[in-house]
């Protein structure tokens, strides 16, 4: 195992990137190692244990996380982790497979405070909630310092704040970004491997960029971290892999969790709306302000509180900004915007348990002032969504989301997002993994994700649309039910288990398919 991983490790850095996360096989193997480590190998071996091992519910980390309990239950004998070691690192995992253990381990004697303090700053946790729960309404101690810090947001708390001040080098791209300069459609099929999918962010030539790689490698050697400055940035297709990208270079390792990185700072004349948000999920600080005093190379001290931009080292002005929402603050400290949600979520729900009030320790969204005006057709929708009458710009709002689409060239990286968030069953009525893109001519990658993608997703409960297997996938009929004799358009997708065919307004005419034609 040893051997073929370090064959890999050059592999890879020939091509100047780091190693694959471990995957199941491999961390099956490590284990083994792990039971006797060759002699010089103990450090590297608890590297790859601690560092290389996807968290989540990967597969690998399902190994993982047996291999621990395993050694903390003292099943399993191992000279390099001791049983509290075994719970620490149980605790690294953020949720999924490691959380079960932990819960378990809090009527441990020995275990069980150290069991709490993971729990404690553990927050994917989900149904899970209400078994430690339970154990504190029973007088378990542990179960009830787990309650007790969830409700104070000690995970939020325990965090560093975003600093008063953050110096960077400007990384400066002129006129507009479009995310597949980012994230090139041509190289989609490396989107899930983040560190090699990077390497063809801006690859073709522009003004002012010539080897961006090689230019991001020359300004870091500066000693700052590095932002995004451009004029306008992000516009174009909603491609998380776009801010993966960008944060690769950008942003800082996540420990504990291979392969990707948070953080960093994006500075815009204008930042595209859903660019926006994406860097607020991957706990980035994008900010709006005028960019036309900064240049490449330049070095420059970013204010947030303040909200001023200066020269580094004195107190020139060169831009001025106000932050979308002072919540961008919260985001930034907590990881990312989904981990404030998930976060805030479960300390509310302990506090309810507990009999106390709404928490103080975060920020408040800015409400919009109500205009007494109607609502348009997509407030009204995503109002619905909420539960309310409609949703004015600018509201904090958490929608319903019943139905979820998500096609293949970013498949494989949203699988892996959802893994990340200790996702099992998926809980929208619908959740649809499409083929269609890769269907007619796929590349050897392409042919890998339809064999391995469908396993998660019949797992997580969802649905697969096998494109390519009907003679007439697409196919547009006169809609009889129309009074203006319009077409409509009809879509016909063989599903798991069941034939769904989505139509709009009217009936939808499907020629030459039938049900039985249906895998």
């Amino acid at each position: 195992m040893l051997k073929a991983y370090r064959e890999h490790v050059e592999q890879r850095a020939a091509q100047s990137i780091v190693p694959l996360p471990l995957d199941a096989s491999q961390v099956a193997g490590l284990v083994e190692l792990l039971a006797a480590p060759p002699e010089g190998e103990q450090a590297f071996l608890l590297d790859l244990l601690e560092t290389r091992v996807p968290a989540g519910v990967d597969d690998a980390a399902r190994v993982k996380a047996e291999f621990l309990a395993k050694v903390a239950r003292g099943e399993t004998k191992t000279p390099l982790i001791t049983p509290e070691r075994a719970v620490e690192l149980l605790g690294t995992m953020l949720g999924g497979f490691n959380v079960d253990p932990l819960v378990h381990f809090l009527d441990h004697p020995t275990l069980g405070a150290v069991a709490a303090k993971q729990l404690s700053r553990t927050l994917l946790v989900f149904g899970a909630f209400e078994d430690v729960a339970a154990k504190a309404k029973q007088g378990n101690a542990h179960a009830q310092a787990v309650m007790q810090s969830w409700a104070n947001a000690e995970w939020f708390t325990s965090r560093p704040a975003v600093p008063q001040a953050m110096t960077v080098t400007v990384f400066k791209v002129v006129g507009e970004t479009n995310t597949d300069d980012l994230s090139p459609a041509t190289e989609a099929w490396s989107r899930p491997d983040i560190p090699l999918h990077a390497l063809a962010m801006l690859k073709n030539p522009r003004e002012g960029i010539t080897n961006a790689v090689a230019q991001i490698a020359e300004l870091q050697t500066k000693g700052f971290p590095l932002a995004y400055v451009g004029d306008v940035v992000g516009t174009g297709s909603s491609r998380k892999s776009a801010t993966n990208s960008l944060l690769w270079f950008m942003g800082h390792d996540i420990p504990h969790v291979p392969n990707k990185r948070s953080g960093g700072v994006v500075l815009g004349g204008k930042i595209a709306p859903i660019f926006f948000n994406t860097m607020e999920d991957s706990g980035a600080l994008p900010i709006e302000c005028d960019v036309s005093k900064l240049a490449m190379g330049d070095v420059i001290t970013i204010h947030p509180y303040a909200g001023t931009i200066t020269r580094h080292g004195s107190d020139e002005v060169v831009a001025t900004f106000t932050l979308k929402t002072e919540v961008l603050l919260d985001e930034v400290q907590a990881g990312g915007r989904i981990p404030l949600i998930i976060g805030r979520s479960v300390t509310e729900k302990a506090r309810r348990a507990l009999g106390l009030g709404p928490s103080t320790a975060f920020r408040k969204p800015a409400e919009p002032v109500n205009t007494g005006k109607g609502f348009t057709l997509a407030q009204k929708m995503v109002g619905r969504a909420c539960g309310v009458a409609g949703i004015r710009p600018g509201t904090y709002c958490e929608p319903v989301i019943s139905t979820v689409g998500s096609q293949d060239t970013t498949g494989p990286m949203t699988r892996d997002e959802l893994k990340e968030l200790a996702c099992l069953r998926f809980s929208a009525d619908l959740v649809m993994q499409s083929f269609c893109h890769t269907a007619a001519y796929p590349k050897k990658v392409d042919i890998d994700t339809q064999k391995n993608a469908p396993h998660f997703h019949r797992n997580a409960r969802g649905s697969l649309a096998a494109s390519g297997r009907w003679h007439y996938p697409f196919v547009a009929q006169p809609n009889a039910a129309s009074r203006s004799g319009r077409y409509r358009w009809g879509f016909a997708y063989a599903l798991s288990a069941r034939h769904f065919v989505p139509c709009g307004i009217g009936t939808c005419g499907i020629r030459g398919s039938s049900r039985r034609d249906a895998p």
